[in-house]
């Protein structure tokens, strides 16, 4: 799948992000298990509601960490891995 900033993405049903208190740290909940995420993962899946779009992420996270050079490949690269991963999907 090639993504593009109009895509939008949404948890996978059965997928969840949260704070996991005895992990400390955030996690993506399934059915399968649980995977730890780092701080960077996690704020760019706290974005994730399945109404914003990758574009729109993007122009968030630049707000936020204005300088951040190569941020747009960078997310993009990101959310070409949660696919991989299985934890989201993408509407366009």
């Amino acid at each position: 799948m090639t993504l593009t900033p109009e895509h939008t993405p949404v948890f996978r049903r059965g997928y969840r992000m949260q704070w996991e208190q005895v992990q400390n740290c955030h996690v993506i909940l399934y059915p399968e298990g649980m995977a730890r995420l780092n701080d960077s993962a996690a704020a760019i899946l706290a974005l994730v509601d399945g109404k914003t779009s990758l574009g729109a992420i993007v122009a968030t996270l630049s707000d936020r960490f204005p300088g951040a050079e190569g941020l747009e490949e960078d997310v993009l690269t990101f959310f070409q891995r949660a696919y991989e991963q299985k934890w989201v999907i993408f509407h366009e």
